[in-house]
């Protein structure tokens, strides 16, 4: 399976610099396009032993762009808080890093149509001393929460927070981390009680974590915010101007989920065909903010 290389300085220039002479679909046929990558797994990261990019979203974004004809993909890793501003700064052409499509994050670059779903993980201290089972328990119980920064449970935790009448700002004890092995450093080393992100992050951080310092806890379930159980939707991203790839992307990316090609891509990084997204669309999504202020009002 080819996988993308992290592109050099060099390449990288030349490849910006092509992007900005115009954004055709031709142009990156011609000239590639550059990947951007949170470094986390399964979804987008760089496989140390071979310094390549690889994940879910990352050799879904190859097999779509083979199939329209743009041959040449590389690669940039850039934390998690900074995918978004990086994007729009012209660093990559695409993010592929399994963000879940939210209004606030709509209103700031383009998503493509939806390529999977997936739910929430935790971890605790080892023997689960808080005996936590849920997002609401941590916050109930006043744990400190270790958090990857700008990611989605940041949200979820506050929202939990208002519904048991507390005040996130005061009551809640997050703490941030660039990244998810320092999520877990966090709990293994007794400075967080608990750390947050999805189920198929954390299944594959716990691959290389200390079992005798943090473990995930029996009987977890996915936090309910609004009576509503949280599943997230993961899709690629794109700046709002290039409108061209996007389209061209969503085309080919429609062609490839029909096939067993991509249920095996995401077998290969720990999802399913439970997985596989239907009846929800990017454009739900993106409006799901704007239909909340409308109850509000109402």
């Amino acid at each position: 399976m080819r996988k993308f290389g992290v592109v050099s300085v060099t390449a990288f220039s030349a490849l910006i610099l092509a992007a900005c002479g115009g954004s055709s679909l031709e142009d990156y046929q011609d000239n590639g396009v550059t990947l951007g990558v949170a470094n986390e797994e399964p979804y987008g990261y760089i496989d140390t032993s071979t310094d390549e990019a690889t994940g879910a979203s990352a050799e879904i974004a190859r097999a779509v762009f083979e199939r329209m004809d743009v041959e040449v993909v590389d690669a940039e890793v850039s934390d998690w808080d900074n995918l978004i501003p990086s994007l729009n700064a012209g660093n990559y052409d695409v993010v592929t890093a399994g963000m879940d499509v939210q209004p606030e994050r709509c209103d700031n670059a383009s998503f493509g149509e939806l390529e999977y779903s997936y739910g929430e993980g935790m971890a605790v201290a080892a023997g689960n001393p808080m005996d936590l089972h849920s997002y609401e328990d941590a916050v109930e119980a006043g744990a400190t929460i270790s958090v990857m920064s700008g990611a989605n449970q940041v949200g979820f935790l506050e929202d939990i927070a208002e519904e048991q009448g507390l005040d996130p700002d005061a009551d809640l004890d997050i703490l941030p981390a660039n990244d998810i092995p320092g999520n877990i450093a966090a709990v293994e080393s007794g400075d967080a009680d608990v750390t947050v992100m999805t189920d198929a992050t954390m299944n594959s951080a716990m691959e290389t974590a200390n079992a005798d310092l943090i473990e995930q806890p029996e009987n977890f379930t996915n936090p309910v915010i609004g009576g509503e159980e949280q599943i997230a939707y993961g899709a690629a991203l794109f700046r709002d101007d290039d409108d061209d790839l996007r389209e061209a992307y969503n085309e080919a990316l429609a062609e490839l989920q029909g096939t067993d090609e991509f249920v095996a891509i995401l077998e290969e990084f720990g999802f399913s065909e439970d997985n596989v997204v239907e009846g929800v669309t990017t454009e739900e999504r993106c409006g799901a903010g704007a239909e909340d202020e409308e109850d509000d009002e109402e």
